[in-house]
């Protein structure tokens, strides 16, 4: 088999004129060429009234190696490579103890879904509910401004990720391909197979629940065990003459003592009471960088022909996406996050008389709004001095201020950009209505973040102006504050991937500080699982 990369073809292109290209790549005739499948598909729009699609081909022809010297220096002619995922240990049948994960979220689901599959039965401990039950809780706030503080956007099955725009790729480095297994396994939980196939593909949250649910199954038939509402409030940590921590259990909050010698950390960026716990109880954990700042929405439509010209509407390229940065004068970058085409602004607070923000779609990506976070880099060293967690007291301080400035009732505060760029407060919003449930407040964001950011996002919005005509437009709307953009700490760890000082700990995804995002967050939830099977099995 022959991997063809770079093969390039009008948008419009009928379907015949892939092999075609094949066969023109190669000058071979079509009685040699015997298969033909897309591996990739990506677009280039840089030139919007041209957009070409571009192919990475697997093709099985009759005289491979005769090809594969004619074409030794084309980079764009090889061998396609061997992606298929290999365990690297399976469990021995007198299997002594099991292995506990925190968290099922997309780390702690792909860190349970490989222990699993190489026979260590592992134990899910997930604080909140059921992803069914939990989409129902998420629903209480946003319809009717009831917040459950145990299941929510942050808590329970499936993690934060569940109430997102479910985008699927990364920019991590993956010499081993786990991307392509996280994919794969998606797909086998009824994920659409053509998230194999586009560069950057996506799910949606309505298709992420059903997903969440066959892989739980998928878990539990394999030998693991879910544990619902069980929130992890301490560790058992036996320390010995010489210094050295080893983890030997977690206790609930409950009581029950679950004894383990090897625990997965994967608790997500927002399980601020288990930092504090994992700090009291003497875990190294160091304060992180991370972002703050607003949801801004424009209509889809805009972004869609700034992107694509006369191409928008496309089906192929569906609703367009945007990436932007911009260095402000006083030394802050400023930068889109999370990008969310035809999508929703939601609640995603987990705390009491806070108001945060995040942004979701579904697999059609068909609402009338465009939103992303537009925020800013910050740094413990400069920011939030204050030692390991303090990075959570400065996310709550503004996320208080944002509770406040909407009305205290988790009604979000807003302002139009005209408003925000000019320094006067919004008392009313203009043609685009924000879609920020259970609901908004016309105000000034001002008092929301502190003034360095304030400045450093109103220069960034002129100045994205400039690159996406009409991002800048006067009715475009702002709701605060983004703060959970990553998490607020790191918990550091050894070349054995447990914690840098308590043996059998094994710190894990976005709330360790080691992933952003799921693609990235299942690709270190299955290296963790590596991780844990190979110390288990030298235990």
């Amino acid at each position: 088999m022959l991997r063809l990369t770079e093969i390039k073809l009008p948008l419009d292109h009928p379907p015949e004129a892939i092999a075609q290209a094949a066969l023109a790549r190669l000058k071979i005739t079509p009685k040699e060429l015997l298969s033909c499948t897309v591996f990739r598909r990506a677009h280039d729009a840089r030139k919007k009234a041209s957009i070409v699609l571009i192919y990475s081909l697997d093709v099985e022809v009759k005289d491979e190696a005769g090809i594969l010297k004619r074409y030794v220096k084309d980079v764009n002619v090889k061998p396609t490579p061997d992606i298929d995922y290999k365990p690297v240990a399976k469990a021995p049948a007198n299997l002594k103890s099991r292995p506990i994960v925190i968290g099922a979220g997309p780390c702690g689901l792909f860190a349970a879904l490989l222990l699993a599959q190489m026979g260590f039965k592992p134990i899910i401990l997930e604080r909140g509910k059921v992803v069914r039950e939990r989409t129902k809780d998420t629903w209480g706030l946003w319809r009717k401004s009831i917040l459950n503080t145990e299941s929510n956007v942050q808590y329970g099955e499936g993690g934060a990720g569940t109430f997102s725009d479910g985008k699927l790729y990364s920019q991590i480095k993956d010499p081993r391909h786990l991307g392509r297994k996280v994919l794969t396994e998606f797909v086998k939980a009824e994920a659409p197979p053509e998230i194999l196939i586009e560069a950057h593909p996506h799910i949606g949250t309505f298709r992420l629940v059903k997903m969440v649910e066959n892989m739980r199954a998928t878990i539990e038939s394999l030998g693991g065990e879910y544990r619902f509402e069980s929130r992890v409030t301490d560790l058992d940590v036996d320390t010995h003459a010489n210094a050295t921590r080893h983890v030997r259990g977690v206790v609930l909050a409950d009581g029950t003592h679950i004894a383990s010698d090897h625990v997965v950390l994967a608790i997500g960026h927002s399980s601020r009471d288990t930092f504090q716990m994992l700090h009291d109880r003497g875990v190294y954990v160091e304060a992180k960088p991370f972002s703050i700042g607003f949801r801004i929405e424009h209509p889809q439509s805009l972004i869609d022909v700034a992107r694509f010209g006369p191409s928008a509407g496309n089906p192929i390229l569906g609703a367009a996406d945007y990436k932007l940065v911009h260095h402000a004068k006083n030394g802050r970058d400023v930068y889109s996050f999370c990008m969310c085409p035809g999508g929703t602004v939601v609640a995603a607070t987990s705390e009491e008389n806070r108001v945060v923000t995040n942004g979701m779609s579904q697999y059609s990506r068909a609402e009338r709004n465009a939103n992303a976070g537009i925020v800013v880099g910050i740094t413990p060293e400069v920011d939030y001095p204050g030692g390991p967690l303090a990075g959570v007291d400065f996310q709550r301080i503004w996320e208080s201020a944002a509770f406040i400035a909407g009305g205290s009732t988790y009604a979000a505060p807003a302002q139009r950009v005209g408003d925000f760029i000019a320094g006067r407060a919004s008392t009313s919003l203009g043609d685009i209505i924000p879609s920020y449930k259970p609901g908004v407040t016309p105000t000034d964001l001002s008092s929301c973040l502190p003034d360095y950011a304030i400045s450093a996002i109103r220069e960034a919005l002129t100045a994205f102006g400039r690159q996406i005509k009409g991002y800048d437009m006067p009715d475009a709307v702002l709701t605060g504050v983004e703060t959970r953009t990553s998490s607020p700490i790191r918990i550091k760890r050894d070349e054995s991937l447990q914690s840098l000082n308590t043996k059998g700990l094994f710190p894990a995804g976005e709330g360790a500080g080691y992933a952003g995002g799921i693609l990235s967050a299942g690709v270190d939830g299955i290296k963790i699982a590596e991780a844990v099977a190979l110390s288990m099995l030298a235990s």
